[in-house]
């Protein structure tokens, strides 16, 4: 039997352990976060917050499991241009690091106006502030600086367009391409976020496919996405109410998008998400399920 997919396919931490939502996966150790993910036949998986520290625990630690590091999150204010010289040292850090363990890709993603990841925002705050034109113009020529740096280390800056942040919606990922350097600034292509933000997955995939350095395979709950919007619900609270979930057992259709991942020879990394609480959905199974999924999927295509 042949390789099923065209791409290589990880598993990311967020499964396991909650980012944003501190309690989900609490007590969960990294060791049984890789553990889990060698055992599902995966090759890769991103850094996560239950991750070894020290670059040499951390590089034994996945080489004991044939696992490959293939990307860790970046946040960035660019779009405040008061902060892009010390915004572009600790890029540039962060480069030096994911290089160091072989990765090849940055996920990067500007928190400027976003509720839950702008330092300058206060607790009291309901609404994510969108950008001006200087903002927008201060952000892209972040993104390409950072971009630059990343491609001395031979890598890629992969923009993350994200829920409650400022590059969530089709026009305002429309517009981060048109004003970065195509070949500094790539994007990070996540189905979830995609729908979350009002895009059609695979309008998106095949609008930018020319951009697309890195893929996240994160399904929707309908019922759950609607409920939350009727209540007003920010990004982390959705998360709290279990909107996001991994292939297959959300809203979208994922057919039509593996088969044009497949066609169009995608072969970097996918890494598959479902950011949700790991008491009430299980990692591992639901892993093992979404996997089987996408194998039928690709089969088909």
């Amino acid at each position: 039997m042949g390789k099923p997919f065209t791409f290589k396919l990880g598993a990311h931490p967020i499964n396991w352990v909650g980012e944003d939502v501190r309690e989900h996966g609490a007590d969960t150790t990294y060791e049984s976060i890789l553990d889990d993910i060698s055992r599902l036949g995966l090759a890769g998986t991103e850094m996560g917050r239950k991750y070894p520290q020290d670059p040499e625990v951390l590089k034994s630690e996945l080489a004991s499991r044939g696992l490959q590091l293939v990307s860790q999150w970046k946040s960035v204010l660019f779009s405040d241009p008061s902060w892009l010289e010390q915004e572009l040292a600790a890029y540039r850090k962060h480069v030096e690091f994911l290089h160091g363990m072989g990765s090849t890709v940055i996920s990067t993603a500007e928190v400027g106006g976003s509720l839950h990841f702008d330092p300058r925002r206060t607790p009291n705050e309901k609404e994510v502030l969108r950008l001006d034109e200087a903002g927008w113009r201060s952000l892209a020529d972040g993104l390409n600086a950072a971009g630059a740096i990343a491609r001395e280390y031979g890598m890629k800056l992969t923009y993350h367009h994200h829920g409650g942040t400022v590059v969530e919606s089709p026009e305002e990922i429309d517009r981060l391409m048109e004003l970065t350097d195509p070949s500094l600034v790539w994007l990070l292509y996540d189905t979830g976020h995609a729908y979350y933000g009002g895009s059609d997955p695979l309008s998106l995939l095949k609008k930018h496919y020319d951009r697309i350095g890195y893929v996240h395979l994160k399904d929707v709950r309908q019922e759950a996405l609607d409920e939350a919007r009727r209540d007003g619900c920010d990004f982390v609270t959705c998360i709290r109410r279990g909107v996001f979930t991994v292939p297959g057992d959300g809203c979208l259709d994922f057919g039509p998008i593996i088969a044009e991942l497949q066609a169009r020879g995608y072969d970097g990394w996918a890494m598959l998400e479902g950011e949700q609480d790991p008491a009430i959905h299980p990692p591992y199974p639901y892993a093992e399920r979404a996997l089987s999924y996408l194998r039928m999927l690709a089969a088909q295509s």
